[in-house]
């Protein structure tokens, strides 16, 4: 099994016995789902589709709020059906990777989305939090492509490598990842191993 899907609840820490804390995120992952089970002969390569949340009214179509397909060993025994909990990461020290959608923070200037410095405040200054030059003269006549502007900010898909994971409650299905993880309160956390 090479991941499991899951909802972030918050951040807290442990302490560990020779007084070190360590900042965690607690992660809910309620037992997710195989909805699909993918073969090498008939879609080229071997995986299985895992359903995460149930809505409260399925259709024949979509039963889980949530999808996400992990590729699993070739000759891994699974059914549509079958329930994948935090059981499999009890030997996993650190997940190869944790996806989560960053939280939005919506059209942004230049000073915060992409740390420039302000201009002066007194002596007559109007450049305050402008962007200030962001072009040449008549030619190329035109803004460079991927210049640093203010716009949209957040929403963005971050993948962490290499997250240890620190606690594990396999009766509540929680668990502990060291550190931050991008996301706001009950959003969707990808967690492979």
């Amino acid at each position: 099994m090479s991941g499991i899907l899951g909802k972030k609840i918050g951040m807290t820490r442990i302490f560990k016995e020779d007084g070190r804390v360590i900042p965690i995120t607690v992660v809910q992952c309620e037992p997710n789902e195989i909805t699909q089970i993918k073969t090498t002969e008939k879609d080229g390569y071997p995986a299985i589709v895992l359903g995460f949340s149930k809505l409260k009214k399925p259709s024949k179509t979509k039963k889980f709020y949530h999808q996400k397909e992990f590729k699993i060993e070739e000759g891994a025994e699974h059914k549509i059906g079958d329930q994948i909990t935090l059981e499999s990461f009890e030997e996993v020290e650190k997940a190869s990777k944790v996806v989560a959608i960053s939280k939005g923070k919506g059209f942004q200037g230049v000073i915060k989305r992409h740390n420039f410095s302000r201009g002066p405040e007194t002596h007559g200054s109007h450049h305050h939090r402008e962007p200030g030059s962001i072009g040449a003269c008549a030619k190329p006549g035109r803004v460079d492509k991927g210049k640093k502007m203010p716009g949209h900010m957040g929403t963005d898909r971050i993948t962490l490598q290499n997250v240890p994971i620190v606690y594990l409650d396999t009766k509540n299905n929680l668990i502990g990842l060291a550190g931050p993880i991008p996301g706001g309160t009950k959003g969707l956390v990808i967690i492979q191993k």
